[in-house]
């Protein structure tokens, strides 16, 4: 399947999305290792984009005295594919997050 071919200007849009994405999870990763907000407020933003497209190992290992290793034990004791998006958690997945970081 080919890629669509994409004019200057959608080019230029799509490219400014992209950064502000990425923009808005810096923010989200800096509030959360400061503790300016919660994993449960997080998880609870089901039409922020940023969010549900942010990787599950991402946001956990954003949040304070949690690293890889740790983040990485957690995900496969609860069942959670290492390349798991916020929006492709099942309710079970959630609470068993919020359990473990709430």
């Amino acid at each position: 399947m080919a890629l669509p071919k994409l004019t200057p200007e959608e080019k230029r849009k799509a490219l400014a999305k992209a950064q502000e994405m990425r923009s808005r999870r810096a923010q989200l990763r800096q509030d959360l290792k400061r503790g300016a907000i919660s994993l449960r407020d997080v998880l609870t933003r089901e039409d922020d984009e940023a969010v549900q497209k942010m990787r599950v190992a991402y946001l956990l290992q954003s949040l304070p005295h949690v690293g890889k290793v740790t983040t990485a034990r957690v995900m496969q004791e609860i069942g959670i594919d290492a390349n798991r998006r916020v929006q492709g958690l099942g309710s079970r997945q959630r609470e068993a997050l919020l359990e473990r970081f709430g």
